[in-house]
This record gives structure tokens, C-alpha cells and sequence, in this order.
């Protein structure tokens, strides 16, 4: 499939006409001509992957929030991305941290928490995306592997220095995204994470695995789009198919609340 062929009719719609997609982000510390400070950073290609479909990105910093906040920041979103990154702190699902995962991100985990309850009290279209799957599956009461060499016995599903690992993975007929995918079931997976779901959280369907049975993606069926992937499919940029998914749901969505208000 080629860029232009998974392109949405409406991408280049007026501003107006446009969904608003919110995207969690870092806090990292970043360095920009003379400054070296703490920022909200957010790779690119997960902008580009939401505008290139039709949709209008606004950038989702980690801050601290009630549950009454977080209502209100969905209440202006058409969708959310819960985006990739550090590992998720093992505390949240009752666990000890294994040696190898990252120091924990307590105010991202908190932020992000607080932002899945309230989209899914809002029926919001949502999209998972690598450690956005995992928030979503520990956010409803899942576990995750915290090192998947562990089970695996090597490094394939991150190989380290920022180099994502390509494999084909099938998903399940009758899921979201065979829905999206139309009559090729199939997606040109780009991996980088070393930890993976355990025990999936309730209310959320398995809809792929790997041959060595790790899952690669999940749904969450009381949500008029709820789908989370643990590969990374904002690098793809030939295959925009689970984008335009979750921006056809949004611009649903946001002429639902119309109707409704």
C-alpha cells in the first residue's frame, strides 16, 4: 500500500473540519541553541501519522491532574494517542522492577492513567501505541513481562540504538483493525520494546501474537474505537491504515457531540 492510497478524503479539509487528536508526550531534557532544560518532546512521525490523514494534533505533556482535569482536556479532544516511551512503572500492576526496566516516569504513568479512565467514561476514540498499550492494559487491572529476553532468549524485539525490528504480523479475523485492514489482514510491524502483556486487563481482546505467542495487539470492544498495538505504526509511513482508523472515529465522534449538545 502505497502513502497515498492510505490517505483519508478530508486530509486536506479547513482547519476547522479537522479532528482534534490529543498525543501524550515525554518530559525529557532537551537541548535547543543555547538552552539545556526539561521539555515536552514528542517525535514527529506521530504528528505527521495524524495529519497526514486528516487530523489536527494537539501535544499532551505529562502534568499533574484530578480526574475532573482529565474530563475536561478530553471533553476538547475528538481522539487520543497515548504514544510510546519509557517503561511503564511496575508498582501500577503490583510488582518489584526487574533489573532491566527503566527508572520509573510516576508523573507520565499518573497523567496517562488519569486521561485512559476519562476517555473511556467518554466513549473517546483512543489509540495505543507500544507503551500506550501497556498503560491501557495495566490501567485495566493487566500485568506486563518486564523483560521479554526473559522468554524469548534474545533481544529480537529490541535490538537496541534506536533500530526497529520489522516482522509481519496477522491479526485476528473479526478484530478493529482486520476491519481497517480490509482483505489483507497483515501489517509490516516496526518492534522496539523489551517488555510485552502479561495478564491482559479487563474488558480487552487479544487480536494478535507472534509465532513465539507474544501479544502484539489489543482492543477494547465498549469503545467505539479502541485499539492499542505494540509495534510502532507511526514509522510506517507507506501503511497510515490504523491512523485513518482512529480519525474516521474521531470526525464520528465530534459530529456525534455536536448533535448531542
Amino acid at each position: 500500500m502505497n502513502d497515498s492510497e492510505s490517505r483519508v478524503p478530508g486530509a486536506a479539509a479547513a482547519p476547522e473540519d479537522r479532528p482534534i487528536i490529543g498525543i501524550t508526550s515525554y518530559l525529557e531534557q532537551a537541548q535547543t541553541g543555547v538552552w539545556d532544560v526539561r521539555a515536552s518532546f514528542l517525535p514527529a512521525v506521530y504528528m505527521d501519522a495524524v495529519t497526514d490523514v486528516g487530523g489536527t494534533v494537539v501535544v499532551l505533556p505529562p502534568q499533574p491532574v484530578s480526574a475532573a482535569a482529565a474530563r475536561a482536556i478530553v471533553a476538547t479532544l475528538d481522539g487520543l494517542v497515548l504514544s510510546g516511551g519509557a517503561d511503564v512503572d511496575p508498582a501500577r500492576y503490583g510488582a518489584a522492577p526487574h533489573e532491566r526496566t527503566g527508572a520509573p516516569r510516576t508523573d507520565r504513568d499518573a497523567f496517562e492513567a488519569a486521561l485512559i479512565e476519562a476517555a473511556i467514561e467518554a466513549e473517546l476514540p483512543l489509540l495505543g501505541i507500544c507503551r500506550g498499550a501497556q498503560m491501557l492494559n495495566v490501567e485495566l487491572g493487566g500485568t506486563l513481562v518486564q523483560h521479554l529476553p526473559d522468554l524469548v532468549g534474545d533481544e529480537r524485539y529490541q535490538a537496541g540504538a534506536g533500530v526497529f525490528t520489522e516482522i509481519e504480523v496477522e491479526v485476528d479475523a473479526g478484530s478493529r483493525i482486520a476491519e481497517l485492514y480490509g482483505d489483507d489482514p497483515r501489517a509490516n510491524a516496526h518492534l522496539y520494546h523489551h517488555q510485552a502483556i502479561a495478564e491482559v486487563g479487563e474488558g480487552l481482546t487479544v487480536t494478535s501474537r507472534t509465532a513465539d505467542g507474544v501479544i502484539e495487539s489489543i482492543e477494547l470492544p465498549s469503545l467505539p474505537f479502541g485499539v492499542a498495538v505494540q509495534w510502532h505504526p507511526e514509522e510506517n509511513t507507506a501503511d497510515r491504515r490504523l491512523f485513518r482508523g482512529l480519525v474516521e472515529a474521531a470526525r464520528t465522534h465530534r459530529t456525534s457531540r455536536k448533535e448531542d449538545a
